[in-house]
């Protein structure tokens, strides 16, 4: 089970300043992250630690990660948003 204390602190770290990214991880922190696996949890975690600019790249298809990990997590975030 997932604490709000957890998802609070993650909504706040989702939150970048750039919209392009907070419209893209503050929904999936609040919609989807707790119903994540702890592996997919800690994937997340560690996707919040990269660099604004790299996660802007991916998340524009512009480039991928190289941590092939990580751009499964992009891809599980775009997969939400993006027309079918």
């Amino acid at each position: 089970m997932v604490e709000d204390v957890e998802i609070n602190r993650l909504y706040w770290h989702s939150r970048r300043g750039m919209l392009e990214l907070d419209v893209l991880l503050v929904p999936f922190t609040k919609e989807v992250y707790a119903t994540l696996d702890k592996v997919d949890r800690d994937l997340y975690v560690r996707l919040l630690e990269c660099e604004d600019q790299d996660m802007f790249g991916w998340f524009m298809e512009r480039a991928e990660s190289e941590d092939p990990e990580l751009q499964r997590m992009v891809r599980m975030i775009l997969d939400r948003v993006q027309p079918k």
